[in-house]
């Protein structure tokens, strides 16, 4: 389970006295604890721990563009360095290419043929391609395919 990766690596981290990563990874476990908590649960499954790291990956990159916008390259560089320590933890995102093969496979099997059926569409995709394509990305392709074509 990748919870349990992530506590092996912070304790070697621990040991290899890698400040960067452990304190990376302590904030991170911290909060999975408080998911978990929150969910009343003991752990959490995959998703739940991918959903977690990318909403921890989303405030490194908001931060990220904070710190260049106020010239703090420094503070810039170290989130930098915390953001590609999160993002080994996520699955191998799948290529556009990818992404809209499985579109037009799930519009085919819903029957789906208007923005009507966008619902239906994305909750089929959501199992299909959960933590391993960006939502943005495939919402924008599913309204592409579900949209009328442009008159002329």
């Amino acid at each position: 389970m990748l919870e349990e990766k992530i506590l092996n690596d912070y304790k070697e981290a621990m040991k290899a006295k890698d400040a960067l990563k452990s304190s990376v990874l302590s904030f991170l476990r911290a909060e999975l604890i408080n998911v978990a908590m929150a969910k009343k649960k003991k752990g959490l499954d995959d998703n739940e721990v991918i959903a977690v790291i990318r909403k921890q990956i989303k405030g490194r990159q908001d931060s990220i563009a904070q710190f260049k916008q106020g010239n703090r390259l420094d503070l810039a560089e170290k989130e930098s360095k915390e953001w590609e320590i999160l993002k080994t933890y996520l699955p191998q995102e799948m290529s556009t290419d990818e992404i809209k093969k499985i579109i037009e496979e799930t519009i085919a099997a819903t029957g789906a043929s208007s923005m009507k059926d966008m619902g239906k569409v994305m909750r089929e995709l959501n199992s299909k391609v959960a933590g391993r394509a960006d939502a943005k990305l495939v919402s924008d392709l599913v309204k592409q395919k579900l949209s009328p074509p442009p008159p002329g």
